[in-house]
């Protein structure tokens, strides 16, 4: 039976992936735009505004990934890749004659300032500075601006780092423990706000099926950890007693090597997902280790082959 259809934006990735995957599992049709690959291209209007016509959501993950030097060239890509296309999506909605019930856009956790003194939230959060914040802060005013011109349903979500099979920050973090380099990182005290994939995908259906649901909602599990205690348990998951530390001069210079910045690593994210717990919705993977637990589980063998990989 189908239950609809959904378009994921930038839905090539990591994130799109599991969720095209665990939509089409329950019901519906799921249509992925890309810039590469057998998906409906960008420049491809006609195609576009043909997918979001009656579409039940419109999920919007696309943008330059930020893991890497914030040269001027890419710190302009980044910013141009996010506002452009949710300009491009929210003026194909406004020329629809059957506009997306709702269009979930994604945005990031890294807008709230360094926090190492209290928890993030939607109410009481207070907004960052610097470039990711200003990418973030821009990439919403541009995603609500559309929100008076369209009878479509508006949500953001602030997305804390995800962890999951195959993709995202597992691979290497997982790489550093297997290599004896899984030690605290910095101080160790900044605060690591993640969510499981699974978790994510379920956050995006429950508000899909409350009409109800609009606006800023934190995606985060509701037990953030200190950057030491998160690389304790994944020393523990993996079974490694004792990793190097890596103080924050050497995180500098290995940022340098590898082409990142060690903002991705050094911010101090604390982040609550107050709006969802009132909502009721219920966190499957509420503690750390029992994510991590499920993520290096025998059941992903992709990801073993990802972290014995040298």
């Amino acid at each position: 039976m189908n239950k609809g259809k959904i378009v994921i934006a930038g839905g090539s990735g990591f994130i799109g992936l599991y969720c095209a995957q665990r939509f089409r599992e329950a019901g519906y049709e799921v249509l992925i735009i890309a810039r590469s690959g057998p998906h409906i291209r960008w420049e491809d209007k006609a195609g576009i505004l043909a997918a979001l016509e009656g579409a039940v959501l419109l999920l919007n993950l696309a943008g330059k990934s930020v893991n890497c030097r914030y040269n001027e060239a890419n710190k302009q890509e980044i910013l141009n890749s996010r506002l452009d296309t949710t300009s491009t999506l929210g003026n194909a909605i406004r020329t629809c004659s059957r506009p997306p019930q709702l269009w979930i856009n994604s945005s990031t956790a890294t807008i709230y300032r360094y926090a190492e003194d209290r928890p993030m939230t939607e109410a009481e959060g207070e907004i960052g500075q610097g470039f990711s914040v200003d990418v973030a802060r821009a990439w919403e005013h541009v995603f609500f601006a559309f929100e008076r011109l369209v009878p479509t349903r508006f949500v953001a979500l602030r997305i804390a780092i995800v962890l999951g099979p195959g993709g995202g920050v597992i691979g290497p973090y997982t790489n550093l423990v297997s290599m004896g380099l899984g030690g605290q990182q910095g101080s160790g005290r900044q605060m690591f706000s993640w969510i499981h994939i699974e978790d994510l995908y379920r956050i995006i259906l429950f508000l899909l099926e409350d009409e109800s649901k609009r606006g800023i909602y934190n995606c985060s599990a509701p037990n953030p950890v200190k950057n030491r205690e998160l690389m304790y348990t994944l020393r523990k998951v993996m079974g490694q007693s004792w990793g190097l530390p890596a103080p924050k001069w050497l995180l500098e210079l290995g940022a340098r090597l590898i082409k990142t910045e060690t903002e991705l690593v050094l911010k101090s994210r604390w982040v609550i997902p107050q709006r969802l717990s009132e909502e009721g919705f219920v966190f499957k993977y509420q503690q750390l280790e029992s994510a991590l637990d499920n993520i290096l589980d025998k059941n992903y063998p992709s990801l073993k082959l990802l972290i014995k990989r040298p």
